[in-house]
């Protein structure tokens, strides 16, 4: 049997894209490695734009995941500075007439609400299904599942969106490994915040406090030697270090909780659309979590396939001139979100006296021009077109 559309993974990105798709006369059968009824035992934090809250408005999961006690904190503020020199912005909500200018959302609550709407869709979902490789050809892309014996379901168009894209050995990748790792920990205050999160250049590399719940998530770069010791200090210890290497900005805390790190690394593919195939969200590219564009430029992947799909004739759903159609579409937000990431690494994630100026100056320059205030925060919510 010939799927329109086989979607392997079911995560955020891969259920999204489902989800769009069942608004149409379109058959899609959607494969995933987790059993049925089984998230992720450990929980961490996405940071959702506006914009990603309209697709999953739009997708039928956001008002039930809204319900979810403790699933969403509002962020209504973003305090933008450099440690070590002058300049900084903030950008409001409230300026931009908008509720929130994003979401901290819990994973397995969006998961969840996710999981939940595909069950009551018209989706065909395999559950415990490993893939093992996705072949691409003229007629049709090849999903192979592992199995004795092995399966094969053939689509019209295959998405992948895995999180990897490691079963499309024919995709060729770019990869650029930053040397450093995220330490990331859960902190509680003294007193409530505000909805304001912090973005923080230092000489190690950008730090990010995001609001969640009754504190602050972190996200703190640093060499793996530095997170090591990290790791190793006392609760009291790790504190005062947060306090003399992030200021005191963000108010006092009490308390930190479930410290880990991960590596940082950069990685996309250089034809993310090609032959019957395409790759979406981290199996199309792996950024840098600075300004917390990653997840969102899936979703708006997700999405705009979506449309697409929804536009053309079954006959022609993975065909080149679709898939050149797409291409098209997400090239400039693409390139423009992994530009974005990697030049604040590079600009902001470093101790040269001579660009401290240069970088204040930036700041003060976006705060104080309006009009570009205005563009720079549509394109965080946004995208670029």
């Amino acid at each position: 049997m010939l799927h329109d559309v086989v979607v392997v993974g079911a995560g955020p990105v891969g259920s999204t894209l489902a989800l769009s798709l069942s608004a149409g006369d379109v058959d899609v059968t959607v494969v995933d490695a987790r059993p049925a009824g089984h998230i992720a035992r450990s929980d961490r934090s996405l940071a959702l734009s506006h914009g990603a809250r309209l697709i999953l408005e739009r997708a039928g999961v956001w008002n039930a995941l809204s319900l979810v006690a403790g699933a969403l904190t509002p962020i209504a503020r973003i305090d933008i500075s450099q440690a070590g020199g002058f300049g900084q912005t903030a950008l409001d909500a409230q300026e931009h007439g908008l509720p929130a200018l994003g979401y901290v959302v819990s994973y397995r609550a969006l998961q969840a609400a996710l999981d939940a709407a595909l069950g009551r869709s018209t989706v065909a979902l395999r559950h415990g299904a490993t893939v093992t490789a996705v072949r691409n050809g003229p007629a049709h892309a090849a999903v192979e599942l592992a199995g004795e014996p092995s399966e094969t379901i053939c689509g019209r168009l295959a998405a992948v969106a895995d999180g990897t894209g490691d079963a499309m050995a024919f995709a060729v990748r770019q990869r650029h490994d930053y040397g450093q790792v995220a330490l990331v920990a859960k902190l509680f205050l003294a007193a409530p915040h505000d909805g304001t999160a912090f973005e923080r250049f230092t000489p190690e590399g950008p730090m990010a406090l995001l609001p969640e719940h009754d504190g602050y998530g972190l996200v703190w770069t640093a060499t793996p030697a530095r997170a090591e010791r990290l790791l190793a200090l006392s609760e009291e210890d790790f504190l005062l270090e947060l306090a003399r290497h992030f200021g005191a900005r963000s108010g006092r805390f009490t308390r930190v909780a479930d410290r880990r790190t991960f590596p940082l690394v950069m990685e996309y593919a250089r034809e993310p659309a090609r032959a019957r195939c395409v790759a979406l969200g981290n199996a199309a590219q792996t950024l840098h979590p600075v300004a917390g564009q990653g997840f969102n430029l899936g979703l708006r992947d997700a999405w705009e396939l979506a449309q697409i799909v929804l536009d053309t004739p079954r006959e022609k759903i993975g065909g080149d001139e679709m898939l050149a159609r797409y291409a098209r579409s997400r090239r400039t937000d693409r390139m423009a979100g992994i530009a974005f990431t990697h030049g604040l690494v590079r600009l902001f994630g470093n101790d040269l006296p001579l660009l401290r100026w240069p970088r204040g100056l930036a700041l003060t320059l976006l705060d104080a021009v309006p009009f570009a205030k205005r563009a720079f925060t549509r394109a965080m919510l946004f995208g670029v077109r």
